[in-house]
This record gives C-alpha cells, sequence and structure tokens, in this order.
C-alpha cells in the first residue's frame, strides 16, 4: 500500500518544476486532482490485490473519466461518464489549447485548452510511473518518465529552476526508491526500526544501526551536493538549469550571462491580451526611437539566434563613450539626440539594455558593458528592473546617393553576415532575385523588398503563425503570405543574404505613444526588424512589417529606407541644392549635423563622461583564489558556531544567580533564572572536555569530576579552585534550593579552559580553533534528527492492526 502512494506524490513533487510555464494556479489544481485520480486508482487495485494488468487499465480509465468530469461535464451522461460528445469537446479543446501554445511564451495565461493539456500529461505521466514502479517493480525505471517532466520546464524557460522546486522532486523519487526498498525488504517479515540511544557514549562497530537508512543518507548527500557544489563552481553553460551560486544566470554576482530567447519573449508579449508599460522616455528632439535590445545574426534555417555577447573591462559604459559603430564613417550625416529612459520596477531578469542604434555613451548605475560589434549593452551583475539611465545616439541620415555609391563590405562582415544553411528552399532563392531583377545597387534592392512587404507583395498582419523555419519560412513567402514582425523581419534578412547585402535581425521595441510629452513603450510596442549594412555608413534598420491599420500600429519606416523621388535635370535646376548637398547641412530630424566623432562629445546634449579604473580582466588564477576562500569560509562555519555559543553561554554564566524575579512573579520562570547561569556554564565545560579529547564519565559526579581533572592535571591552587567552584555550583543546582552567589562562573570558565588548554598539544589548540569537535558534534546531531523525522514518517501505517484475542 505504501508504494502506490509514493509514486502518486513523487509525480506530484516532480509536478510542482512546471511552475515557471503558468501564470496562475489551476493547472495545478488540475494536474493534481489527475494525480489523486490515478493514486487512488492504484491503492485500491493493490488493497484488493488485483491481477497487475488491470492497474493500466483503471488508471487510464478513471484518468479519462477525471478529465471528462472536469473539462467536459455538461457533454456527459451524469456529468461523468464519457460520451461522444465529450470526446468531440475534449479534442476541440485539446486543439485550442495546441494553439493557444504557439501563440503564447511562458508563462502562459490561464487556458481552458493548455490546463486540459497540462492535467492530461501530468495523469499519463502518473499512470506510466504507478505501472514501473508499483506493478512491474523498476522504481528506479520509473525515474525516465518523472525526467520527461522535469526537463520540460527547464528546455522552455530560459530563466533557471529555482533550487526548491528541484529538492522537492528529488526528494519525491528518493522516496519513491527508500518505498519500493522497504516493500522489498517487508516481503520477508516486519521491519524493525533500531532507534538511536544518545544515552550511550559508545557503540560497538559492527552494530547494525551503521548500515541502517544507508540509502537514505546517500539520497539526502547527493541532493545537498547538487544544489551546494554549483554554488561554489563557476558555471561553463550560458543558461545553467539551477538558479543558484556563482556565474548562475540569475544576473547577479556571476560571470555568465543568460541569453533569452528574443523569439519567444517577442510573441508572448505581442500575444498577451493586455498590454502593460514596459518603460517609458523623454528624447531631447521630441521624437520617438526604436529600442534595440538584442541583435540576431546567426540563421540554423530553423530559427534566428545570437552569437553570445562579449565585454571587456574597458569597454564599461562608466568608462566614457561607447566603441564607434561599425562600418560608419565620418561622411555620414546623424541626427544626434539624449534620451532618459525609466525601466519599470515590474520586469525581471532583464541583462539587456533599451536603446537607440548607435548609442554613443550611456550612463547607467552597475556593471554594464558594450558588446563591440553589435553595440548591445549588457550586464552579467545586475537587472535592468527599475533601472532610470541615460543615453546619446547619432542616428545615422544617410542620403540615397551616399547609400547607392556604398562599396563591397569588409570580408569579415561576409562571412558572418552572408552566412546561410545549405538546404535553404531554391523557392527563396528565385523569389528573391526576382522581386529585385529591376534593381541595380544593393541599397536599391532593400528598399525594393521593403516596398514589397509593405506595400506590393500581398502581406497581412497577423500574430496567430507559426515559426520561420524553413518549411514556415516558405509557406510564409510563398503561400499563406500572413505573418507578424518576426516573419517580415526574419524573411527580409534572410533574402537580403540570397543578394548579397550583410543582415542580422534586431528585436526591441517600437517608439511608443506619446503622453504629455512622454513616450511610453508597452508589451505589444515588442518588436522585430531587419538591420542591413552599407559599407560607409553601418548598419541600417528597414521596416518590412506593415503598419498602421494593416499591422503593427507602432512600426515606421526610416526616411533613408524609403524610395527616393526620381528627379530630372531640370529639378535639380530650379529646386536649388540637391538633397545630397542638402543633407551636408542637415539630418533626418531637421537637425544641424556634422561629421561624427565617437570620441568627441562636446555637443550641450552629450552627457559628462566619468572616469573610471581600468581593471584587468579576473584570470584564472583569481578564480581559483575566490573559490578557494568561499571553500575556507564554508570550511570555518563550525568554528563560527562555536564562538558564538561560547559568547552566549559566558554571558549567561556570569549573570547573578538569583534576581529580583526569582523571588516573585512565575515559578517556573524563577527556577529557570536560578539555574541559567549554572546550566550554561556545565554545558561550557562538557564542550571544553570534548574538544580537548578529555572525555567526562556517564557515572562520574561534578565533584569528583573537578577531583580528576586537578590531580590529572596538575592544577595550581587559583585553577583548582575555578573548577570546585563550578562543580559546587551545579552540585547545589541539582540538589539544594537555590545555587547561590554565581557571578565568578565566566570567569572560572576561563581559568578552566586557558588550564585545560595549556595540557594538551599545540596541534590540537589549532583544531580546537579551526574545527571544533563539539560543534561537529552538534551538526551531526542536527543530521541525525533529520534522519530521525524521516524514520518517523516510516513509522506511519495507514490502518492500524487488528488485534485479535486469542
Amino acid at each position: 500500500m505504501r508504494l502506490p502512494l509514493a509514486s502518486g506524490m513523487a509525480t506530484a513533487a516532480v509536478t510542482l518544476t512546471l511552475y515557471p510555464l503558468f501564470d496562475g494556479g489551476a493547472w495545478l489544481a488540475a494536474a493534481l486532482g489527475a494525480i489523486l485520480a490515478v493514486t487512488a486508482t492504484g491503492l485500491l487495485v493493490s488493497h484488493y490485490t488485483l491481477p497487475s494488468w488491470t492497474a493500466p487499465i483503471g488508471t487510464t480509465a478513471v484518468l479519462w473519466i477525471y478529465l471528462t468530469a472536469v473539462f467536459a461535464g455538461d457533454a456527459a451522461w451524469a456529468r461523468l461518464i464519457p460520451t461522444p460528445d465529450s470526446v468531440r469537446t475534449l479534442m476541440e479543446l485539446i486543439g485550442t489549447g495546441f494553439a493557444d501554445i504557439q501563440r503564447y511564451a511562458a508563462p502562459v495565461p490561464e487556458r481552458p485548452g493548455i490546463t486540459l493539456i497540462t492535467a492530461g500529461g501530468v495523469g499519463v505521466i502518473a499512470v506510466v510511473v504507478d505501472l514501473l514502479a508499483v506493478r512491474l517493480r523498476k522504481a528506479a525505471v520509473a525515474g525516465l518518465p518523472l525526467l520527461t517532466l522535469f526537463i520540460v520546464p527547464a528546455e522552455i524557460v530560459s530563466d533557471p529552476l529555482a533550487w526548491p522546486a528541484f529538492i522537492i522532486a528529488a526528494l519525491g523519487y528518493t522516496g519513491l526508491l527508500a518505498a519500493d526498498g522497504r516493500e522489498r525488504v517487508g516481503r520477508w517479515g516486519h521491519v524493525v526500526l533500531l532507534r538511536r540511544n544518545r544515552s550511550v557514549t559508545t557503540r560497538p562497530a559492527s552494530s547494525p544501526s551503521h548500515l541502517r537508512l544507508s540509502g537514505k543518507r546517500v539520497g539526502i548527500t547527493a541532493i545537498a551536493l547538487a544544489v551546494l557544489v554549483p554554488a561554489l563552481l563557476p558555471t561553463l553553460e550560458p543558461n545553467p538549469l539551477f538558479g543558484f551560486g556563482v556565474g548562475s544566470g540569475t544576473g547577479r554576482g556571476g560571470n555568465t550571462i543568460s541569453i533569452p530567447n528574443p523569439i519567444v519573449s517577442l510573441r508572448g508579449q505581442l500575444s498577451l491580451p493586455e498590454s502593460a508599460t514596459v518603460l517609458t522616455y523623454t528624447s531631447s528632439d521630441g521624437a520617438p526611437r526604436y529600442l534595440r535590445m538584442w541583435s540576431l545574426d546567426l540563421f540554423t534555417g530553423e530559427q534566428w539566434t545570437m552569437t553570445p555577447p562579449t565585454g571587456k573591462p574597458e569597454n564599461r559604459v562608466e568608462n566614457g563613450p561607447l566603441p564607434a559603430p561599425p562600418g560608419q564613417t565620418t561622411a555620414v550625416p546623424t541626427t544626434r539626440a539624449q534620451l532618459r529612459i525609466q525601466i519599470s520596477e515590474d520586469i525581471d531578469d532583464l541583462q539587456f539594455l533599451p536603446l537607440p542604434y548607435p548609442p554613443i555613451e550611456v550612463r547607467a548605475e552597475g556593471d554594464w558593458r558594450a558588446d563591440v560589434s553589435t553595440l548591445m549593452v549588457f550586464s552579467t551583475r545586475d537587472d535592468a528592473g527599475g533601472l532610470a539611465y541615460e543615453v546619446v545616439s547619432e542616428q545615422p541620415s544617410p542620403t540615397p546617393e551616399l547609400l547607392d555609391a556604398a562599396g563591397p563590405p569588409p570580408q569579415e562582415v561576409q562571412d558572418r553576415y552572408l552566412r546561410l544553411p545549405r538546404d535553404l528552399p531554391v523557392e527563396i532563392r528565385r523569389l528573391a532575385r526576382q522581386v529585385t531583377r529591376d534593381e541595380d545597387t544593393p541599397y536599391r534592392k532593400a528598399v525594393r523588398l521593403q516596398e514589397w512587404f509593405t506595400q506590393d507583395g500581398g502581406f497581412a498582419y497577423s500574430v496567430q503563425t507559426e515559426g520561420h523555419g524553413n518549411s514556415a519560412l516558405v509557406d510564409f513567402l510563398i503561400n499563406s503570405r500572413v505573418g507578424y514582425c518576426e516573419q517580415f523581419a526574419a524573411s527580409m534578412a534572410v533574402m537580403a543574404r540570397i543578394l548579397g547585402i550583410p543582415s542580422r535581425v534586431a528585436i526591441g521595441y517600437t517608439g511608443g505613444s506619446s503622453v504629455g510629452g512622454v513616450w511610453q513603450v508597452s508589451t505589444h510596442d515588442m518588436h522585430a526588424w531587419p538591420e542591413l549594412y552599407f559599407e560607409g555608413v553601418g548598419w541600417l534598420a528597414f521596416e518590412p512589417t506593415p503598419s498602421g491599420g494593416l499591422g503593427q500600429g507602432t512600426a515606421r519606416p526610416p526616411e533613408y529606407s524609403l524610395r527616393p523621388p526620381e528627379r530630372t535635370e531640370s529639378d535639380e535646376t530650379d529646386d536649388g541644392p540637391s538633397a545630397s548637398e542638402e543633407s551636408d547641412t542637415t539630418g533626418g530630424g531637421g537637425e544641424t549635423a556634422a561629421p561624427r566623432n565617437p570620441r568627441l562629445l562636446d555637443r550641450e546634449d552629450a552627457l559628462t563622461p566619468t572616469t573610471a579604473p581600468q581593471e584587468e580582466s579576473q584570470s584564472a588564477v583569481q578564480m581559483i583564489a575566490a573559490g578557494i576562500g568561499v571553500l575556507v569560509l564554508i570550511a570555518l562555519i563550525p568554528a563560527a558556531m562555536r564562538v558564538m555559543t561560547r559568547r552566549r553561554r559566558l554571558r549567561a554564566a556570569a549573570r547573578p544567580g538569583v534576581t529580583a524575579r526569582a523571588t516573585a512573579g512565575d515559578p517556573a520562570d524563577a527556577a529557570r533564572d536560578r539555574t541559567a547561569p549554572v546550566s550554561a556554564a556545565w554545558a561550557e565545560l562538557d564542550d571544553v572536555l570534548y574538544d580537548y579529547g578529555m572525555t567526562r564519565e556517564v557515572s562520574e559526579t561534578p565533584r569528583a569530576l573537578a577531583r580528576r581533572l586537578t590531580e590529572q592535571y596538575r592544577f595550581d591552587g587559583e585553577q583548582a579552585a575555578a573548577i570546585d567552584r563550578i562543580a559546587a555550583a551545579t552540585e547545589r543546582t541539582l540538589f539544594a534550593p537555590s545555587p547561590g552567589a554565581t557571578g565568578t562562573l565566566a570567569a572560572d570558565l576561563r581559568t578552566v579552559r586557558q588550564a585545560l588548554a595549556a595540557s594538551v598539544p599545540r596541534g590540537r589548540r589549532i583544531r580546537v580553533a579551526l574545527l571544533p569537535p563539539s560543534a561537529l558534534r552538534r551538526l551531526r546531531r542536527m543530521g541525525t534528527a533529520l534522519l530521525d523525522g524521516f524514520d518517523g514518517l516510516e513509522d506511519l501505517r495507514l490502518r492500524r492492526p487488528v488485534r485479535r484475542n486469542g
């Protein structure tokens, strides 16, 4: 009977690790109900000793009835028995649930379809675990379906799994193994648990209690090590499984950075039923700005990902201007603006700053660094939630003539940003060349691609679409032509690479909506757009996503991405200076622009640079030294415990033995007040003897102990008097109404301790100072109490044994 119950508890424990996937608790109630239904059925099968093959049939049938009653009760007979209508209802809910899974990113809102899929999946895992652990007696193998359930949040959610959830799941599986072992031993007879007897100081080496509970000891030790060891070692992965320890991906105190899944985050925020404010900002020119966080440069054929950013100490934003934008020269006119940005305090685990591209200087509290190749600003230690910061940006405003004259990109740019998978469908390559067949320069081909997506390509905007792998890409570009900004940005970036234009996908936020002069950016403003590279100009954003009523409302194409009007010779004569000449004196925003020097920030709107000492990167030796330091601090925990215990006892022993409360008030309080100094002194003396290896016999009285110590260690007169006073106070506490005056016990303890320390070797004194045996004994007792608690749980019985007379 114990094993079916342990099977259900193990499944429930592992189910708790799914918490990062959901927003709300409806999924948990439904899943626990499914586990309860399966477990109750398994208990009945075991109680009535039915054939083992009936268990999976019975548990599956009961699970089906449970799901029908909860999710399709209106269509079931008596709201319980499945009918054809209830089956159709469940199938429709499952289909809706899978559609919702495609729409929402974790944590998903409470949806009946998603809750049904979750409860059904957990119920099936419970059936399989019951079959393996209880019916086939393969408890260890039952860990495989539990592991399948456990890795779901680890694979889907980029945030690390909380270590309490891991401990609960591991204890559930360990309990299942312990229950299986108990059942196997129980077949040979009644299991007798040997109890620890703390009054016995010695124990035969062959005692069976040394072997007792070895399995639980191993299990608990393994769980503790699995949680604590990562806290001492730097991680080698950018996204570890557990958010605990150095470099754990939590963004605090580590030397690695969590690489999120920007596409999942984008889809989830755009699909939320209600929009929430992410950040607010003001700009010196009052104009909105796209705010980029991530730059995706790798296309695998299935998805866009990014090369992990790197930031050296010299690239900290506090050191002054950021590195120069790649590929941009001083010949490009720019529009300068200063933004003051405030991130909402409700934002969690954001390690990339939303910034206009290209940022020239950033002032933000914390260790924020710039990636040289992409100018993403990130941190491995700080979180952007609630952060207020300032940024100066010089947005390029190139002329069509300048872009038409752009030369070929450098080889390193081509190698990184023109790479495409070999199995890219031929239809996509043919389509890219067909759309731009009438254009002769890379810039005009890029403009034509943007026009095709936003004007005459027949595309429509919708967030209820699939991803952008090869098959989805073909379906989007050739068949459905319905998608949201992810599909538009990814598709234009792929087609640009086909045409020889270096490209990448940026993900961040559009400019948002202006409210009283302050721009508010919400979750529905999260956006993706392509960035294309032109030699001499650098990276430029394009906007292939339809805007306004046909698409994402706040998406706006930049001026340089619009097709330039065809100019005639008379136009140039009548209209005065040409566009290229005018652009030499004005930027796209109407402000005076000048050639840009990224290291000269002498404008009025530039930030005052702060100076900070240049720090060297942490070397391997420093990392090892830090790890050794942590280990030393952990090793000194027993010594710290011993020092605190000694000080507490000495303070108690220094109090007078009889106070005003001893003669009035509660008699129990008065008794404790009288005996507290002596009890503290005697406990401290006992620990001192144990630390120095001077055992005290159980039958030895305080007076006999004082006499033996005086004779054995040759105490002088003062030392002998001190131990005699401690012994006398202890005897009076045990046998007299009052211990009398005890004000000198603290000083007597110090005298005796110094005398005993002088009688042992120096090595023993060092060991007592660093690893006091009395503190280690206290830690062992704490572990023993924990294991005793497990023993008590094993003594629980589901029913009382029936006594028969006779």
